[in-house]
């Protein structure tokens, strides 16, 4: 295990933008070095203390996912070492961690498919008995397995903002309906072969979000992470039991501690800067991403 990264500091690319979790550099005009730091969010901030290992392990994951979806749609990854584009200085910023990709034009929608009733869709499903427009059966549970998966887009919101669940009405309008037709059915094609996958090795996909591109050609492109804990709801098949969430192999942990956190005997406010994390924290929450992609990856 390298030592933890929290920020990357590449002065041989001209950096494009820093996400939550992933430092994007410019690679002349056709490409993209992603690198994934070791950094963590929730509730939309970022936390002060990284989590070591999680770019390396979520960088694993997500190459592991591309290759198992092979076939369904383009991928963005263009097989080239990252550290082939860095100075011999900087390449133990980026070994294990980064991906070199297309450089595509950004679709502004989040493509989220819901296998189960969780999150956000259950609260909606108490209100609506629906899920972002689409219209669900009568006497489903909290964390309910759902007759077939749903498509639930959410349009992308600035930084530091939440996105925002939109219908699939709304997103025709937004990029077109046979574009946004498109995204709907390959990415429930996607989450229907991830979930087949991933249920033998333990793990229930409960439900997930997929960013897609176009490249120069117009043609539809996955981009982006695929199918890790930081944009998926991993579940432990063993613990599942209609009407209550499992235990999560994601952050779930680190939220359910910041909500315990008191300063000045006040619940912390969601806002920066965030508390700072116990050692015990930051290696559960580490081990639990270890967990998943230990469980994902072994030979069946």
């Amino acid at each position: 295990m390298t030592e933890a990264l929290h920020t990357s500091t590449l002065h041989s690319l001209p950096l494009l933008a820093r996400g939550k979790v992933r430092d994007n550099y410019a690679v002349g005009d056709e490409r993209i070095l992603m690198v994934a730091s070791d950094r963590i969010s929730a509730f939309d901030v970022i936390m002060g203390q990284p989590i070591p290992g999680k770019g390396e392990l979520l960088t694993r994951m997500a190459l592991w996912w591309f290759g198992q979806l092979d076939g369904i749609v383009p991928n963005h990854l263009t097989g080239q070492a990252p550290e082939s584009v860095v100075a011999p200085g900087e390449a133990a910023q980026v070994r294990g961690r980064s991906m070199l990709v297309k450089r595509l034009k950004p679709i502004p929608v989040e493509a989220v498919v819901r296998g189960y009733l969780a999150g956000s869709g259950w609260k909606e499903y108490q209100q609506s008995q629906s899920v972002c427009g689409v219209p669900l059966p009568a006497g489903l549970s909290n964390a309910s397995k759902l007759p077939r998966a749903i498509y639930t887009p959410a349009a992308k919101a600035a930084a530091g903002e939440h996105d925002e669940n939109i219908s699939f009405e709304r997103t025709a309008r937004m990029i077109g309906p046979e574009l946004a037709a498109q995204i709907r059915d390959i990415s429930i094609r996607l989450y229907e072969r991830a979930a087949a996958i991933a249920l033998p090795k333990g793990i229930i996909i409960a439900d997930t979000k997929f960013e897609f591109g176009l490249d120069g050609a117009g043609r539809l492109v996955l981009m982006d992470e695929v199918l890790t804990p930081d944009s998926s709801r991993y579940w432990p098949a063993e613990s599942y039991r209609e009407g209550s969430n499992p235990p999560s192999f994601d952050k779930q942990f680190l939220r359910d501690w910041l909500e315990s956190v008191r300063i000045d005997g006040q619940p912390w406010n969601k806002t920066p800067p965030a508390p700072a994390l116990p050692a015990e924290v930051i290696a559960q929450t580490a081990a639990k991403y270890r967990e998943a992609m230990q469980r994902l990856m072994q030979p069946r």
